[in-house]
């Protein structure tokens, strides 16, 4: 009898300290994932809809906040529902999409951030050879790219976390992800390739965030000299260094507490540092572009003072 047959469903126990708060945590849940589908919203839109925002950049831009959206609703819905439900389970196979989900928005967010990184390399230190090398249509299929191969990445570790046999169906977690389902394996040997291709994706993910790190070093050793640079530095990379390093922050911890599981820290704040590259990410990023790029902070002005 396969793991499928003998586990159906996932008790999550990470809401189960919740009791005497779930009123306010519900309000509050609902209006952080109303403000994330607005603000994701409201800059798609205003790319979307003005030809003028029709440039590489922007449309890097918009997919980020399409991911946003695409990482968000595989834990918000859910995780509402749980808030107003007695029991929290979760069935075997919405586990692992949930965990597929995350996972892959996740990678994708760093291959977007390291496409972002490459167009501004491009638009400041090779300006005259910007345009042939970053047209619409090399911008759309690289796009794709970034979105179909962290998809397929993480699709093999969550193939090979589906063949292990369990022998519990309680997690101790708010959401599913994978190491989570890994580690209730009944035979640990099982679970060495699962370590294997574990670790080589956060390697190369991690590596996405060297490479990113390493070309906005070299962008700053470039534009120190210039001040025409500098001005397009500070004008389109400081977002995406903000985004940068908000994002791996909360990756980092992410990944610290799920492979090694503090038991040091409260209850609270590991379930918090669990689900914070859901909260933070998805909401700063669409404010950080809306207030600092200038053609798409005055589309938006513009479109209100009309309303």
């Amino acid at each position: 009898m396969n793991n499928v047959s003998m586990i159906s469903v996932f008790f999550l126990s990470g809401l189960n300290e919740t009791r005497n708060y779930r009123s306010p945590l519900f309000f509050l849940t609902l209006m952080c994932y109303i403000v994330i589908v607005l603000v994701n919203v409201c800059v798609i839109l205003t790319i979307i809809l003005n030809n003028e925002l029709h440039e590489p950049m922007y449309i890097l831009l918009c997919a980020f906040c399409l991911n946003s959206l695409y990482g968000t609703v595989g834990f918000y819905p859910k995780f509402l529902w749980d808030l107003l439900s007695p029991v929290h389970v979760i069935s075997y196979s919405g586990c692992l999409l949930q965990a597929q989900v995350l996972y892959s928005f996740a990678c994708s967010d760093l291959s977007i951030l390291a496409l972002m990184a490459y167009d501004r390399y491009l638009a400041i230190c090779q300006p005259l050879k910007y345009h042939s090398l970053m047209s619409k249509q090399r911008v759309i299929t690289l796009v794709c790219f970034a979105w179909l191969t962290p998809f397929c990445i993480i699709a093999v570790n969550t193939i090979l976390a589906s063949r292990l046999k369990l022998c519990s169906p309680y997690l101790n977690r708010l959401i599913c992800l994978n190491w989570s389902i890994v580690i209730l394996a009944c035979f640990p040997a099982e679970t060495t390739a699962n370590s294997i291709v574990g670790n080589l994706t956060i390697i190369i993910y991690g590596l996405h965030g060297v490479i990113i790190g390493w070309s906005y070093l070299f962008l700053i050793k470039t534009c120190v000299g210039s001040i025409e640079n500098q001005t397009k530095f500070m004008q389109t990379c400081v977002p995406h260094l903000i985004s940068l390093f908000t994002f791996l922050a909360t990756i980092l911890f992410d990944v610290i507490y799920i492979r090694f599981d503090s038991k040091n820290l409260p209850q609270t704040l590991k379930y918090f540092v669990s689900i914070e590259f859901l909260i933070i990410p998805p909401i700063m990023n669409p404010l950080i572009y809306g207030f600092k790029l200038t053609k798409i902070r005055n589309k938006i002005v513009a479109t209100m003072k009309m309303k």
